[in-house]
């Protein structure tokens, strides 16, 4: 049986595989995704980000849980800023997980950014499509969130949890600095903490200010993972979310939004490393004219640009 078949079919080994050789860039792979294209659509994407020590491994454990009680199958990628094997703390959360690898419905895999500029490599949104081609239900993107990771997360995914822990400096910055827009639920996770109350008013205070009297404002949700508390209320939650955003078309709305930034970012991908292939003499040429200061990058880019056409 070929390797597509057994993907489609949700045989683990496969998807694994699969997935290694879309990281390696491996030769067919892009035809190998064309097909399976048509069997993707069905899986519902959530993406999960928070800051370093949020407790987001505990809250995709115990959430997993709680999706496979429904019978749906999961994938979990779980996002790691370092190399997919090594990353010491990060990776040791996963640890956690590991029981839930010896369930049938549910597939793990780590994943490096692989220099994304800390956001989601290319090869993730690959893993996204696999993991939807192969029956997977839910698809759970867990980020670790710094900068370029969380604002690609909303690119990804259909529903964006945003995990803040009182106490945390960086969740106040994160409100500060608006990063606020991309969350569709807001998890005040370790909610036994000191504060965990004045962070949810804080949170809904923002959302508040930032919507009208009568629009849908995302709900803020308490919990504590290691202790199961609040996982039934997120997972109610994930799910009047996902009403809503079929009942007003928001999610069509999303994921033409995503397509169309696929194929920008496919283009501009290809594009640009052809026009670096077939003009890297002239490109060499240029920088060393660059460096002498006898031109300035912005006329080689234009000297480049007017070959290329």
């Amino acid at each position: 049986m070929d390797i597509i078949q057994s993907v489609l079919n949700g045989d683990k080994r496969s998807i694994a595989k699969l997935i290694t050789l879309v990281e390696e860039k491996s030769d067919d792979f892009i035809n190998i995704l064309k097909k399976i294209y048509k069997y993707t659509g069905r899986a519902i994407t959530i993406g999960i980000t928070g800051a370093p020590g949020s407790g987001k491994s505990s809250l995709v454990n115990k959430l997993t849980r709680i999706l496979r009680t429904q019978n749906k199958k999961v994938g979990i990628i779980a996002v790691d800023p370092t190399s997919p094997f090594t990353g010491g703390a990060i990776l040791g959360d996963r640890i956690r997980m590991q029981d839930l690898t010896l369930d049938e419905g549910v597939f793990i895999r780590s994943m490096g950014t692989r220099g994304a500029l800390g956001g989601l490599s290319r090869a993730c949104y690959d893993a996204v499509k696999i993991l939807d081609a192969s029956g997977m239900d839910y698809i759970i993107i867990e980020t670790v969130g710094v900068g370029q990771s969380e604002i690609d997360i909303v690119k990804l995914a259909d529903i964006v949890l945003l995990v803040m822990v009182p106490g945390m400096g960086d969740d106040v910055q994160a409100i500060k600095a608006g990063i606020m827009e991309i969350g569709d639920i807001f998890v005040v996770n370790k909610s036994d903490k000191d504060g965990a109350d004045r962070l949810v008013t804080e949170i809904e205070m923002t959302l508040d200010l930032g919507s009208s009297k009568n629009s849908w404002k995302p709900p803020v949700i308490k919990t504590i993972a290691t202790e199961n508390y609040g996982i039934v209320e997120l997972s109610e939650n994930i799910e009047k979310v996902l009403k809503h955003m079929m009942q007003d078309d928001l999610l069509n709305v999303k994921r033409k939004s995503r397509i169309k930034q696929e194929i920008i970012s496919l283009l501009t991908e290809t594009l640009i490393e052809n026009i670096i292939f077939r003009y890297s003499e002239k490109i060499d040429m240029l920088i060393e004219k660059v460096l002498e200061r006898q031109i300035d990058p912005y006329s080689a880019m234009e000297i480049i640009i007017s070959d290329v056409k």
